[in-house]
């Protein structure tokens, strides 16, 4: 059994290599008994700002896991910043330590630093396929084993984390706005994960209290509408969803309404 979250198709992508049976968190939430038992149970998502997201986090301390082998997969575009360790340690605090741990270097979709047109470019340098390749067969064997970072995994989270506390977070809300090229279509409020996106008269309106900062709904718009309301992306034409998970996929994942 794995329990993912998604925003832009790469840690679905994932868990649809690891295993058959697939929950999906977001939709997981709305459960109020949420006991989870099989041989194994694995968890796959993103690093959103060198940790797994909140809602992972709420997410493990409300549910029950009744496994033999426990593990997580965290999904990451450049660095990882020795997200594992500190994943442990939460998940020690909330009495539920893994058995093993690890990440994959995959697309990285943070708008708010990279252009996706260049990173679809290295993307083939990444070898996704092979590292999951290489996932799996750990995970069949169930080994134990928490990711150790580098020195320069260590140092590069500890310059963002420093720069972070210096001169406060890389964004603010609100976190977006929306252009005249709105269609009122809709997809922003079925691709997010914490139902932070309504339509009033046809226009998307945010909840920023709920917001996560998934980009999910800045990533699906078919017409490029929402945009950040004070960054400056590297390119704003360019968005990203792995390709081998549909629009639809995202939706069935996330939507809450």
């Amino acid at each position: 059994m794995i329990l993912y979250f998604t925003a832009t198709g790469n840690s679905l992508y994932v868990a649809r290599q690891l295993d058959s049976n697939l929950l999906s968190i977001p939709q997981e939430m709305a459960r109020t008994d949420r006991h989870y038992k099989d041989e194994k149970i694995g968890i796959v998502c993103p690093l959103f700002e060198f940790e797994i997201p909140q809602i992972i986090k709420d997410f493990i301390r409300d549910s029950v896991f009744e496994t033999d082998y426990f593990y997580m997969i965290i999904t990451y575009g450049c660095h990882h910043g020795g997200v594992a360790e500190r994943t442990q340690e939460f998940l020690k605090a909330a009495g539920k330590p893994a058995d093993y741990i690890n990440t994959i270097i995959m697309h990285d979709n943070a708008l708010i630093v990279f252009d996706m047109d260049q990173q679809r470019s290295i993307e083939a340098d990444k070898h996704v396929d092979e590292h999951i390749a290489g996932l799996k067969a750990d995970i069949t064997a169930k080994k134990h084993m928490i990711q150790q970072p580098s020195q320069e995994e260590t140092d590069f989270s500890s310059r963002y984390l420093k720069n972070k506390e210096t001169n406060g977070p890389m964004y603010t809300f609100p976190l977006y706005r929306v252009t005249d090229a709105c269609i009122g279509c809709g997809t922003c409020t079925r691709v997010c994960p914490r139902g932070c996106v309504s339509l009033s008269d046809g226009r998307p309106v945010f909840d920023d209290s709920k917001c996560i900062n998934c980009m999910a709904c800045i990533q699906a718009c078919p017409v490029k509408a929402i945009r950040f309301a004070s960054i400056n992306e590297p390119n704003p034409e360019a968005r990203y969803r792995n390709p081998h998970v549909t629009l639809q996929d995202i939706i069935k994942s996330n939507c809450r309404i």
